[in-house]
C-alpha cells in the first residue's frame, strides 16, 4: 500500500483518494473531500484525527471503534445511508472512505436559517426514520443520531451518516464497560441511566434532533454536561413553538419511557400526516395492557381485578460515562436529589468504580408499592418522573399512574376512579383477568350497542389500534348529554387493550364537553404514565 509522507491538501492515500480540502470537523475526527483518481469520482475521506496523541490502549481502542463504522455501514444496503467505499490505514491510522454529499449537513442548514420549516422538517424525519429502520432490521443501531450526522444533498436526498459508536447486534462491544458515548443532549434517557440501547433509543435521538431543527435549540440542552444529562431523564421539553402539525410526533419521540415510544411505522405514519397537512392527532399510546369486560349500561363502568402485587419500578442500571464532569458540577433541583445522585454516579463512575456503581443503585430506592392499605401511594422514586402539577401513584390494586394534583382515589362498586370533583371528572381504570371478547375491538362494538341508548350518543372514533406495541387494542371516543349525574354534554375516552398474560384492561377519562382540549391532554398524560401491575 503505498502512503505519503505528510498529512493535509495533496496527500494521496493508498494510491487513489487526492486529498483537497476539508468539509467537517469533530471530536473523532476530520472528513476531507477528495477525488478517486482510480474511479474518477469525488468522495468524502474521515480522518481519525482523535487517535494522534492518545495512548496506545486508547489509539486501539478508537482504530477499532473505526472498523466498526465501516462494518456496520456496510450492512445497511439504503439510499439513506453515506456508502462507505473503503477503509485503509496511514500514519498508523484507519481512515475511511464514503459517499460524497453535495450539501450541507442538518445542523449547519438550520444554523443558517434559524430553524427549519415543518413542512421540511417533516420530510427530513421521513427520510432518517426509513434508513434507521433498515439499519435496525440489520441488526445495527447507530447511537448517535443528531442534526450534525444528517446531511442534507442539494438534490433534495437526504442521507445519515456517522455510524462510529453504532452497536451491531452480536459483536462484542468497542467501548469501555459501562461508557456511554455519543452527544449528551441526543442520548435517550435509558441510554444515560446505563440502560443498553434498542431502536426506541435512535427514535428518541431522531425527535430530539427534529425539535432541534424546527425550534434552532436543541430541547435538552443546559450549562453544563451533568445539568443536560439530568434535564434529558427528569425534565419535558418546552413545547415547541414552531413544529406545526409535526408536534404529536416529536413529542410522541420524546417520551422518557421506551416502550411508551411510537414504533417506526407508527412514527412514519405520523410524519406522512404532518406532510400531508393532517392532524395534529397524535398517536394512541402505546401502554402495557390487559383486558377488561365492561358490562354495565352506564357508560363510565368496567370491572377490576383480584388484587396483585404492585409493579416494582426499577432502579438504574450500573454504568460509567466518559463525560470528565464531577459531582460538584451543578446541585440537584428541589425534590430531584435521588434522581441527580443517579447521574452524578454515571457520571463519576468511569473514575469510581463499584463505589459508585453500588451508590447508583441505592440511589433507585424502593418505590413504596408495598402499601396495603386502601390509599393510594404516591411514588417519589427518581423513575416516576411525574410532569409539573402532576404526581405518580401507586394504586392498592397494583397498577400505578400518573394523575393531576388534588385528584383523590374513589371506588364505585368495581371501579377505580381518580378525580377532584367527586367524579365529574374522572379517570376510571378497570380490568378483566377473564374477557369475554376476543378482542378489545369486539368488546367496544357490543358495549355501543347500550351507550346508543344515552341521550344524544355520538362516536367520535371507534377502531382498533396499537397501544405500547400491543396490537390487540382498540379505542374508542364518543360523547353524549347527561340528564342526571352531572347534566349537561360530556365526553369520554377509552382505551381498551389485552396485556400478555391475557388480562384486558380498560384506561378511562371522562369530563364536561366544554373542559374536552384540557382532558384530551390529561388522557395522554395519563396514559404515558401507566404501569399495570406485575
Amino acid at each position: 500500500m503505498e502512503h505519503s509522507q505528510s498529512t493535509g491538501a495533496g496527500l494521496l492515500l493508498a494510491g487513489r483518494y487526492r486529498l483537497s480540502e476539508t468539509i467537517g470537523t469533530g471530536g473523532m475526527g476530520k472528513v476531507w473531500r477528495a477525488h478517486d483518481e482510480v474511479l474518477h469520482r469525488v468522495v468524502a475521506v474521515k480522518e481519525l484525527t482523535a487517535g494522534r496523541y492518545a495512548s496506545e490502549a486508547d489509539r486501539i481502542v478508537l482504530h477499532a471503534r473505526t472498523q466498526k463504522e465501516a462494518r456496520a455501514a456496510a450492512r445497511i444496503s439504503h439510499p439513506g445511508v453515506v456508502t462507505v467505499h473503503d477503509v485503509l490505514e496511514h500514519d498508523s491510522r484507519p481512515w475511511i472512505v464514503m459517499q460524497y454529499v453535495d450539501g450541507p449537513s442538518l445542523a449547519d442548514a438550520a444554523k443558517e436559517s434559524g430553524r427549519i420549516q415543518a413542512l421540511e422538517a417533516a420530510r427530513i424525519g421521513l427520510h432518517v426514520l426509513r434508513a434507521l429502520g433498515a439499519a435496525h432490521a440489520a441488526g445495527v443501531l447507530h447511537r448517535d443520531v443528531k442534526p450534525a450526522n444528517i446531511l442534507l444533498n442539494r438534490d433534495g436526498r437526504v442521507l445519515i451518516t456517522d455510524f462510529g459508536i453504532a452497536a451491531i447486534e452480536g459483536d462484542s462491544t468497542i467501548t469501555r464497560t459501562g461508557e456511554i458515548v455519543g452527544s449528551i443532549d441526543y442520548l435517550a434517557p435509558e441510554r444515560v441511566r446505563g440502560a443498553d440501547p434498542g431502536p426506541a433509543s435512535d427514535l428518541w435521538s431522531l425527535g430530539a434532533t427534529l425539535y432541534t431543527a424546527v425550534e434552532g435549540e436543541s430541547p435538552f440542552r443546559r450549562s453544563s454536561p451533568l445539568s443536560t444529562m439530568q434535564a434529558v431523564v427528569a425534565e419535558e421539553p418546552r413545547h415547541p413553538e414552531s413544529a406545526g402539525l409535526l408536534t404529536p410526533v416529536i413529542m410522541e419521540l420524546l417520551r422518557k419511557d421506551p416502550a411508551a415510544r411510537p414504533s417506526a411505522a407508527e412514527a412514519e405514519r405520523m410524519l406522512l400526516a404532518a406532510m400531508d397537512g393532517r392532524g395534529p392527532a397524535a398517536r394512541q399510546p402505546q401502554v402495557p395492557t390487559q383486558r377488561t369486560a365492561q358490562r354495565n349500561v352506564r357508560p363510565e363502568t368496567a370491572r377490576m381485578p383480584a388484587p396483585t402485587r404492585p409493579a416494582p419500578v426499577p432502579a438504574p442500571a450500573d454504568t460509567n460515562t466518559n463525560a470528565n464532569t464531577t459531582a460538584s458540577a451543578s446541585a440537584p433541583r428541589r425534590g430531584g436529589r435521588l434522581r441527580m445522585a443517579a447521574i452524578v454516579v454515571v457520571l463519576a463512575a468511569v473514575v469510581g468504580g463499584g463505589a459508585g456503581l453500588a451508590a447508583m443503585k441505592y440511589a433507585g430506592g424502593k418505590n413504596g408499592s408495598e402499601s396495603t392499605g386502601t390509599q393510594s401511594t404516591p411514588d417519589t422514586s427518581p423513575s416516576a418522573s411525574a410532569p409539573s402539577g402532576w404526581r405518580r401513584v401507586v394504586d392498592p390494586k397494583g397498577f400505578s399512574l400518573l394523575v393531576p394534583d388534588g385528584w383523590k382515589r374513589q371506588t364505585d362498586g368495581d371501579q377505580i376512579d381518580y378525580t377532584p370533583d367527586n367524579g365529574r371528572h374522572r379517570i376510571r381504570i378497570s380490568s378483566d383477568t377473564s374477557p369475554d371478547f376476543e378482542n378489545p375491538y369486539m368488546h367496544m362494538l357490543d358495549m355501543e350497542k347500550s351507550r346508543k341508548d344515552l341521550p344524544e350518543y355520538q362516536k367520535v372514533k371507534l377502531r382498533p389500534n396499537t397501544f405500547r406495541d400491543h396490537t390487540n387494542s382498540a379505542l374508542w371516543e364518543f360523547s353524549w348529554t347527561e340528564k342526571t349525574d352531572f347534566p349537561g354534554e360530556r365526553r369520554a375516552i377509552d382505551q381498551i387493550y389485552y396485556e400478555d398474560d391475557g388480562t384486558e384492561y380498560a384506561l378511562y377519562m371522562a369530563g364536561p364537553a366544554k373542559d374536552w382540549a384540557t382532558t384530551r391532554e390529561q388522557f395522554d398524560t395519563m396514559l404515558r404514565g401507566w404501569r399495570p401491575p406485575a
